[in-house]
This record gives C-alpha cells, sequence and structure tokens, in this order.
C-alpha cells in the first residue's frame, strides 16, 4: 500500500488528487505494460519524501493528466484551485501536433516552457525531477533509438539541473541511470576493470572505519556517523578519462564521511586525522569556510591512510550532510503570500539567496535566444557544462564553464566590464585575456574605458552569453558573419613515425566515435622518418576529446599528440 493512503486523511487534498488520477489514468498502461498510474504514484512518492507540501504531492499525481488524458487545466482548477493548476500546467508540454515536422523544436520550446515555470515556482522543478527520476528507474522498457536519446538529454540537461540546485544525490543517481545508455562501451568497460578493485577498497574501508571511530571516541568527539561510500560509476569514469585511465591515480574511489554535531567538531576532526594520517600536500578543500556556488559544505582531506594507501575523506555536520544530499529540498519552507491577482510562492529559510539568482538569470537570459539550436548549446555550456569556481576581489564565489578565460569572468560580473576588458590580475599576477581559469583563483578585470570587443576574443571566449555580447557590440548580424561564428573548430595534430597503414587507424578512430573529419592533411618528413597528421572537427566535449586521446595514443608508433580550439 502506498505512504499516501497511510500518512494523509480521506478528506486531504492529496488523497482526492490520488483518486481524481487513479480515475483519470484507469485505461492507461506505460510501455512496460503495467499500469500508466503505477508512474504517477512513485513520482509523489518521492516528492513525500522530499518534504514537500501537500499541493505539490497532488500536484504530482496530477502531472500527467492534462497531458495524456482529456482531462484540461482548467478542470484541475475547478477541482483544486489555481495552485495545483499552476504546478501541473508547469509540467504539461505543448501539444505536438503544432510541431509534428519538427519534434526537436517541440522539445526545445517545452524546456523555455519548463524554464520559465520554475522561475516562478521552484516546485514545479522538484516534480519534474522526481517524474525524471522515475522515467530513468524504468528506461529499459522504452525503444533503444529513444533510451539513447532520452538518456542524453538526463545527462546533460537534468543531472547538472539537480546538481545546481544542490541536490548531489539526485544529480548523481540521474547520472549513473544514464551512463549505460549513454556510454554502453565505456561503462561496459568499467564494469569490467573495476569491480573487483570496488571489492577491495570496500573491504579496506571496513578496516579502517573503526580506526577512526575509535580514535575520534578516544579524543572526546562522538561521531553521529563514520561511513564509507563508493564512487559512483559515471563520476569514476570521467575522472579516469582525465587521469589515462590509470585506477591507481583515482584517491575517492571508495571515500570515507564523518558527519559531527557542530562546525567546530568539523575543523577538530581534521585535526584528529591528520595527526593520525599525513595528509597529501594540497589536496586540503575547506567548502564550510568558502561554499561551493550550490551550498555544497563540507571538509575534504587526502591522507596517507593505512598501509600507505591514499583515501579521500569528508568531513561535515550533519545539516550539511542533509544539504549535500538534498539540496534545496532541505531548505523546504513555503509559504503563500496573497496578492491582488494571485498566489505568489516564496522561498525562506534558504541561507544565501544568491545560491538561487542563477535560476532568475536563467529565465531572463533564454529570452535573447532566438535560434533553437543556439539556445541549447548555450544551456549546455553557460549553465550546465561542468563547472569552476572562481573568486572576486571581494571574495564573492563566481561559477563559470570549465577552461573560462578572463574575458568570460568580465562578462558574468557586467556587461560594462566586459566591453571595456583589456587585462588581468589571476592570484595577483598580470595575465592575457585569453588565459584559463582554475578553480579557486582570485580574479581582477582591468578596464579601459572606450575599450570595445575584439572579434578575435570571439575564438577563445568559452560561454556563450559573453559570445552573445561581443556579437552585439560588434554589430555583425549578416548571415556570413554569423556562419563563420557558429562553424567553429578544433584541430588535432598526430605525430607518427611513419608506420604502415598508421593514417587509416587514426581516422577509424574518429569515424568509431562517429565524428565527421571536415579537414584532414597528411606531411611526411622524411628526413626526420615520421609524418604529421592534421585533422580538423566540430569542437568536442571533454571527454569525447580524451577518448580519442587515449585510442590515439594506443596506435603504434604515435609520438605526440596536441589539440587546440
Amino acid at each position: 500500500m502506498s505512504v499516501l493512503l497511510t500518512q494523509f486523511d480521506p478528506e486531504s487534498v492529496v488523497r482526492k488528487a490520488y483518486d481524481f488520477a487513479e480515475m483519470a489514468h484507469k485505461d492507461d498502461t506505460r510501455e512496460s505494460g503495467e499500469p500508466y498510474f503505477v508512474h504517477c504514484v512513485k513520482v509523489a512518492e518521492t516528492v513525500y519524501e522530499w518534504k514537500l507540501d501537500q499541493a505539490s504531492i497532488a500536484a504530482a499525481l496530477l502531472h500527467d493528466t492534462v497531458e495524456d488524458t482529456a482531462i484540461t487545466n482548467k478542470d484541475i482548477a475547478n477541482y483544486f484551485g489555481n495552485e495545483i493548476a499552476f504546478l501541473v500546467d508547469g509540467l504539461t508540454k505543448l501539444e505536438t501536433i503544432k510541431y509534428q515536422e519538427n519534434k526537436e523544436e517541440a522539445e526545445i520550446e517545452n524546456l523555455r516552457r519548463f524554464i520559465i515555470s520554475f522561475s516562478k515556482d521552484l516546485r514545479v522543478v522538484l516534480i519534474k525531477l522526481a517524474d525524471r527520476l522515475h522515467n530513468m528507474q524504468t528506461l529499459q522498457h522504452i525503444p533503444r533509438e529513444r533510451r539513447e536519446k532520452f538518456a542524453l538529454e538526463t545527462a546533460e540537461i537534468y543531472a547538472p539541473l539537480a546538481y545546481r540546485l544542490g541536490m548531489q544525490k539526485l544529480s548523481g543517481d540521474l547520472e549513473d541511470l544514464a551512463f549505460p545508455y549513454t556510454d554502453p562501451e565505456g561503462y561496459a568497460w568499467l564494469m569490467k576493470t573495476v569491480t573487483d578493485s570496488y571489492k577491495d577498497r570496500l573491504r579496506y574501508a571496513d578496516r579502517v572505519r573503526p580506526m577512526i571511530a575509535k580514535h575520534l571516541v578516544k579524543s572526546g568527539i562522538k561521531p553521529i556517523a563514520v561511513d564509507a561510500r563508493a564512487k559512483r560509476y559515471s563520476s569514476l569514469y570521467k575522472k579516469l578519462l582525465r587521469n589515462e585511465m590509470n585506477l591507481d591515480k583515482i584517491y575517492d574511489l571508495v571515500a570515507f564521511r564523518i558527519i559531527v554535531n557542530s562546525i567546530e567538531e568539523c575543523y577538530t576532526v581534521l585535526g584528529i586525522v591528520h595527526k593520525l594520517w599525513a595528509p597529501l600536500p594540497g589536496r586540503i578543500k575547506d567548502y564550510i569556510a568558502r561554499p561551493k556556488s550550490n551550498g555544497y559544505q563540507s571538509i575534504h582531506t587526502t591522507v596517507f591512510c593505512v598501509d600507505s594507501k591514499i583515501i579521500e575523506i569528508q568531513i561535515r555536520t550533519e545539516e550539511m550532510h542533509e544539504e549535500a544530499e538534498m539540496g534545496i529540498a532541505a531548505h523546504w519552507a513555503y509559504q503563500q503570500v496573497k496578492s491582488d491577482a494571485s498566489k505568489k510562492a516564496s522561498w525562506t529559510g534558504v541561507k544565501n539567496k544568491i545560491e538561487l539568482a542563477w535560476i532568475e538569470q536563467l529565465s531572463n537570459w533564454q529570452k535573447h535566444f532566438t535560434d533553437q539550436e543556439e539556445f541549447m548549446r548555450a544551456l549546455k555550456t553557460d549553465f550546465f557544462k561542468e563547472r569552476i569556481f572562481v573568486l572576486t576581489p571581494h571574495n564573492d564565489i563566481i561559477d563559470l564553464p570549465i577552461h573560462a578565460t578572463p574575458v568570460d569572468f568580465a562578462y558574468r560580473i557586467h556587461t560594462d566590464i566586459g566591453n571595456q576588458c583589456v587585462g588581468a590580475r589571476v592570484n595577483k599576477k598580470i595575465v592575457p585575456i585569453d588565459y584559463e581559469l582554475k578553480s579557486g583563483d582570485l580574479v581582477e578585470i582591468i578596464t579601459h574605458k572606450g575599450k570595445k570587443p575584439s572579434e578575435d576574443w570571439l575564438r577563445f571566449v568559452k560561454s556563450e552569453s559573453a559570445k552573445d555580447h561581443i556579437k552585439s557590440i560588434l554589430n555583425k548580424k549578416s548571415r556570413f558573419f554569423k556562419e563563420k561564428v557558429e562553424t567553429q573548430l578544433m584541430e588535432f595534430k598526430i605525430i607518427n613515425t611513419d608506420e604502415n597503414g598508421f593514417l587509416k587507424e587514426i581516422t577509424s578512430v574518429f569515424a568509431d566515435l562517429r565524428i565527421n573529419i571536415v579537414y584532414l592533411q597528411s606531411q611526411t618528413d622524411h628526413r626526420k622518418e615520421f609524418s604529421t597528421v592534421t585533422i580538423r572537427t566540430e569542437v568536442l566535449p571533454d571527454a569525447k576529446i580524451q577518448k580519442i586521446l587515449l585510442k590515439l595514443k594506443k596506435i603504434q608508433g604515435t609520438k605526440e599528440i596536441t589539440y587546440r580550439t
């Protein structure tokens, strides 16, 4: 029996929504063959576990009624009121009949609509994420081509969205569920390679965990918990791609988590751990003093532990742990504020309202992109791609796309600062404006009044919003200029000892990964007995670049590989 039937009174809005949705979907089945209503209940149960209000749980039960049955949003409003009708409307896709010839356009429009809805009421995004989670858990029942597309959308949009809301557990769950479909070869390799290592590390954790607990109690600290957690498969694979697939370089394959009662105890425990085992230089990260932009707090340290094995230990309070797992849902404190025209949803209890400022920014930002492909590319780059976190001179944390430059930073602060940027200081040292920033950098922009952006900036800036501002100032809106900017390429150079068949092997690497080669040149230096192959492709994501490099290194005779965008 569902918890929704045992925890809510028969006269409650949840029970009424339960009965209504069950009746509306009585003839509907999912592709697995099970009743469609089971999905509605699973989504609502997740929303209940996240401790959202009854209106949210009711909307979760009703989230597909307008889209998949004869029920209208007006019916929802009549039965359940405007508040629940608004939530259901925010979760309802546009009618696809308008977009029959271009389903991708429909999907992008639905995404835009969703962004506008959740910027007005965050409950919309939480219900949507619960819906996505259950759909991913049952993904095996839909056709393969739809599985791959759905999983890729989950990995590129919804998992990063959950992460930005601070919901790290959900984000990791979504990434792990998508991984076997987005990269089946990588997933199969990982399962074959690391299973035994995982078991060994977990046995090692069982040895070390009681040692940590014993020393803490001996030092007067009574921890709430000392846990060991295995690194998620999707996260591990990304890390391996950055470390030449060498498992020995992954120090947090199994990491320890110590949960204590206070911030003071966090730092005391750090001292106890370092007294037990020597820390690895440069591997202490204090996210309590400087939280991540999504609100995450913890102390991370890496130490030489028992048998000289290198392990990671995370130290946090119980409140920090709940926030790390649940993110914005852990702050749930919802109020209804009556206005003349409607009830407006507002969030209270969030420690740092700046953590949520990006949501309003996202809603305003999406209006500037009329081209659908440009919108999707910008969305993934500017909001949901892997991020770095840098500091302003006032110690404010600014998050940017990975590989961002001082110009990206300048435009993130203010359009005028970006336009007038002539240089930058990073960690108090002058750097060029195309310098690649790294997490933790302290960045100061040098400006000059009257300075204008250069077209050359489009070559190295990473954020689509910066590119948009630059193009706007340059005032070159012609089709020729647009095509010139949009068709950016990256270049690989491979130096080989001119082995027979090496050119075929090199091109096969790109073909196997389904990457289109738009330019290829091979030059042989007979005096030095080597060949240089130059290949240009469209700009590729970092994970795919790392795969290419790994495969190219395995080709016999390969001496050097470089790439640039």
